[in-house]
This record gives C-alpha cells, sequence and structure tokens, in this order.
C-alpha cells in the first residue's frame, strides 16, 4: 500500500468567521456520544436540550438530552438499513434511508405516534441529504455521488425536492450543482486545497468531490448550507444553486461529519462519526455580520 501524505491548510479564523458567522475552531460546547451512537449519521433539533439522532446501521431514532448528556428516549421505526438524514417539520420527524426510502413518525413526541412509509424513487443510490424547506413546503434530498453512471452526470451533484401535500417527487432537481464549476470558482477565490504526494514525491492538490453528507437551510441567512466529510469542508450555496462560500473544517475536530442541524437564532450543530474515536456532537454559536 502506497502511502500518501495529505496536507490540510484552510483559511485563517477571521475570514472565515466574517463570511460565516461561525467560528468552527472553537465550539460552543462538544458532546462525546454514548457508544450506541458511534455510528451517527444525522441529527436534528427539538428543542434547547433534545436531538433527534439516528445512526446507519439500525432503524432507531435516539433522543438525547445535551443537558443530563444522555439517552432519554428510543422509537423502533424500522429494520436494520443504512440510514443517513433526519429533518423535523412540525410533529413530524422524518427519515432517509440512503436507497431513498422516506421514514415519517408522525406525532413523534406523543406515546401513540405513528410511522409512514414513502418511496421517493430519488434517481441516486446513495442519498445522504436531508432537510426542510418550510418555504417551499417540500423536503430537500441529495444524493451523495453521480446519480447513475452516465459519464455526463459524472461531475454533476443533485438535490430533488419531495412535496410534502402530494408526497411525490418533483422529478427535475431543485439543485444541479457542477463540481467543475466549483473547483474553479474555489481555485480563483484563493481556496487552500489539501494536498498529496504522487507517485513522483511532488505535491498534487485534491480536487473538491462534494460528497453530501448533510444539507439544511439557515434559518436566518436562508442559504442552502451542504456538508461533505470526504472534503472536510462546508459548502454554502444561495437559493439560487449559486455558490457563496467553502468553509474547510479542521479533520480532527470535524473527523467525520455527517450530521447538520440550526437551531432558529442560527446557532449550528455538527454531529460526528466515532471511526476510531468517540462520536460527538458540537454546536457552534452564530453571530449575523
Amino acid at each position: 500500500m502506497k502511502l500518501l501524505l495529505f496536507l490540510i491548510v484552510s483559511f485563517g479564523l477571521g475570514s472565515t468567521a466574517l463570511l460565516t458567522g461561525y467560528n468552527f475552531n472553537e465550539p460552543a460546547s462538544k458532546d462525546v456520544l454514548p457508544a450506541v451512537l458511534h455510528e451517527i449519521s444525522g441529527l436534528a433539533i427539538i428543542d434547547s436540550n433534545t436531538v433527534a439522532c439516528i445512526q446507519d446501521e439500525n432503524g432507531i431514532l435516539f433522543f438525547y438530552d445535551t443537558k443530563t448528556h444522555k439517552i432519554k428516549r428510543e422509537i423502533a421505526f424500522g429494520l436494520n438499513g443504512d440510514y443517513e438524514g433526519i429533518t423535523l417539520v412540525n410533529k413530524s420527524l422524518f427519515i432517509l434511508r440512503s436507497d431513498g426510502v422516506l421514514f415519517e413518525i408522525k406525532n413523534f413526541s406523543s406515546p401513540k405516534f405513528d410511522i409512514k412509509t414513502y418511496a421517493t424513487q430519488v434517481p441516486a443510490v446513495n442519498n445522504e441529504g436531508l432537510c426542510y424547506d418550510a418555504a417551499s413546503e417540500r423536503l430537500l434530498i441529495g444524493a451523495k455521488g453521480k446519480i447513475n453512471k452516465d459519464p455526463l452526470y459524472r461531475d454533476q451533484r443533485f438535490i430533488y425536492g419531495f412535496d410534502l401535500k402530494t408526497k411525490s417527487l418533483n422529478k427535475k432537481p431543485v439543485f444541479q450543482l457542477n463540481i467543475n464549476d466549483i473547483n474553479i470558482s474555489a481555485k480563483l477565490d484563493g481556496f487552500k486545497f489539501a494536498k498529496r504526494k504522487d507517485k513522483k514525491g511532488n505535491l498534487i492538490e485534491i480536487s473538491l468531490k462534494l460528497n453530501t453528507s448533510e444539507i439544511a437551510i439557515h434559518p436566518v441567512t436562508k442559504q442552502l448550507y451542504v456538508l461533505s466529510a470526504t472534503d472536510h469542508c462546508l459548502f454554502i450555496f444561495n437559493m439560487n444553486g449559486n455558490l457563496e462560500t467553502i468553509t474547510p473544517l479542521n479533520p480532527i475536530l470535524f473527523n467525520k461529519a455527517e450530521g447538520l442541524s440550526f437551531f432558529p437564532n442560527g446557532d449550528l450543530m455538527v454531529s460526528n462519526e466515532g471511526q476510531a474515536h468517540q462520536p460527538t456532537l458540537l454546536r457552534f454559536n452564530y453571530q449575523s455580520n
């Protein structure tokens, strides 16, 4: 096995905080999560102290209390599977399985909750991003990679809309993001790409892949946040799909960031899978510019 040297170089803290309103190098709080959430793959903020979490192996919904640092409730909603996204819509929680199937847990706070399942028929086989777009009364579903083997789609990333009124998928994607355009824009803006050594020992830049691991809409700025765990980056777009900011994330603090959710005031929570370490829940306070 050939050893590759990865060099991560990020923007200065000042520019990142100025552009986003967050200091991503210093979380306001950090929770080490219980071992059962080692494979945490998504989270949704329920209230000031409660976070709903899923992990990508079991069909169990966990409610984690950030004050007591304990799981206070569990709901079994499905068989074992690859569950990747979760979002809150009024009194319902929607959970995304990687194959595009959605699970709705209605009245989740009640002992008499109800579970419904929707086969969305998203064309991608691997989907990880899920969020609520309240302005359009729909869910957004983000494909992790290309939607099929057609080379025309190799450098495209798609986000689809699931209409909550009709419970159906709009076949035309809401966002179609071009990886080549994003890399060109990043280079022109002076983004510091990670680097590795090639076979001759020369350092070469690693292009951004934008393998979507989570999506969310900022409650204050109304921007679309797209998290890419493989890039250790947060991509921020406007709602027209235009790239506005790429924020590098410290790969030690964000070892595998796969969950993202906002408080109403803009404060942000990010969850990290454990991998070789412990799973974590990080909170970042928002300061509007």
